[in-house]
C-alpha cells in the first residue's frame, strides 16, 4: 500500500506542473552521455512521447560530436578544434551530415516512434529551417545562424508530429554548415517563442567548483552568466551553451534549465518535481 501510495503522490506533484505546461513549446537538446547508453536512449525517448501525450509540444535538436569524432576516426581523419568548435572541410561535412542526419536523427526518431510518440526526423537545411553563414574562414564550413523558418515546425506541430532537428544549415551560397548544437536550439526556441528549453548535459548542471558536484547552482540569474565566465567557474565547453542560453533568455524564454542527461529520466525528474535535479537559469 505504501508503495501505491506513494506512486499516487508522485502523480500528484506533478500535476501543477503538467497544468503549467499544458501546449507550451519546449525545446530539448539532447547530447553527450544521454546518446552514449541504450537505455538512456530509451528512457529519454519515453520521456519525449509523454510530454506529448500530456498536451506539450517537445521539438528536439540533438548533437552528436562524439559520434562524428569516432567516424572521422575510423575513416582515418582526425578531429581539429579551435575554442571548441569542429574545423569543417568538405569532407569533414559529408561525415557531420552522414552521422547528425543520416544516423543519429534517424536513431532518435525510431525510438520515440517505438515508444508510441509520433517523431519526424529533420535536417536544418529541410525547407530552409536554419540559414547560416560562415562564421569564420579559419573554421571551413562551421555556420552561426542567421535565421530560423519555423513554418515546416509549426506544421508538424499542427499535425501532432514531434520534430527532431539536426543541426545542419544552410548558406545563401547553397553550402551546408556545420552549427553547434545548443546554439541552434536557441535560436530555434527564440524563434518559436518556447517558454523553456532544456540542455541534457554530462554535468549535474553548472558547478561552483567544477571537481565538487555538490557545488550545484540550483539558479543563476541571467546577468550573473559573464561573472561566471569571467571568473572561471563556467570553463571549456560550458561557455558557449551559457552564451546561448544568455542570448535565449534576454530574447523572451523565460527558463532554461541545465541538467544532467546521464540521469534515466532526467526531463521528468527536472520539469515534474519541485525539487528538480539541475541548474535554471532565468531573467
Amino acid at each position: 500500500m505504501k508503495d501505491l501510495i506513494l506512486r499516487v503522490n508522485t502523480l500528484i506533484e506533478a500535476l501543477p506542473y503538467i497544468k503549467e505546461f499544458y501546449g507550451k513549446t519546449l525545446v530539448i537538446k539532447y547530447g553527450g552521455a544521454a546518446q552514449m547508453s541504450e537505455s538512456l536512449k530509451h528512457s529519454f525517448a519515453q520521456d519525449i512521447a509523454l510530454l506529448k501525450f500530456v498536451g506539450m509540444k517537445p521539438v528536439v535538436v540533438h548533437g552528436g560530436g562524439p559520434e562524428i569524432t569516432h567516424i572521422m576516426k575510423k575513416m582515418g581523419k582526425s578531429s581539429e578544434f579551435v575554442d571548441g568548435k569542429r574545423v569543417t572541410d568538405d569532407e569533414t561535412m559529408e561525415i557531420v551530415e552522414m552521422v547528425l542526419s543520416g544516423k543519429i536523427n534517424k536513431e532518435i526518431v525510431a525510438l520515440i516512434n517505438h515508444h508510441g510518440g509520433q517523431a519526424v526526423g529533420l535536417s536544418g537545411t529541410d525547407g530552409t529551417l536554419i540559414e547560416a553563414r560562415k562564421l569564420h574562414e579559419d573554421l571551413g564550413l562551421v555556420g552561426e545562424v542567421q535565421a530560423i523558418n519555423p513554418q515546416i515546425i509549426n506544421t508538424l506541430d499542427e499535425a501532432g508530429f514531434i520534430p527532431v532537428i539536426a543541426p545542419v544549415g544552410i548558406g545563401e551560397d547553397n553550402k551546408k554548415y556545420n552549427i553547434n548544437a545548443d546554439t541552434s536550439a536557441a535560436a530555434i526556441a527564440i524563434a518559436l517563442k518556447a517558454c523553456k528549453i532544456i540542455f541534457l548535459t554530462d554535468t549535474p548542471g553548472i558547478l561552483r567548483n567544477y571537481e565538487d558536484t555538490n557545488s550545484l547552482i540550483s539558479t543563476v540569474h541571467v546577468n550573473e552568466i559573464d561573472d561566471l565566465i569571467k571568473d572561471g567557474v563556467v570553463k571549456g565547453g560550458m561557455i558557449p551553451k551559457l552564451t546561448a542560453v544568455k542570448e535565449a533568455v534576454l530574447s523572451g524564454v523565460s527558463k532554461v534549465h541545465i541538467i544532467d542527461g546521464r540521469l534515466p529520466h532526467a526531463l521528468l525528474l527536472e520539469l515534474f518535481t519541485d525539487a528538480g535535479i539541475g541548474t535554471e537559469v532565468v531573467a
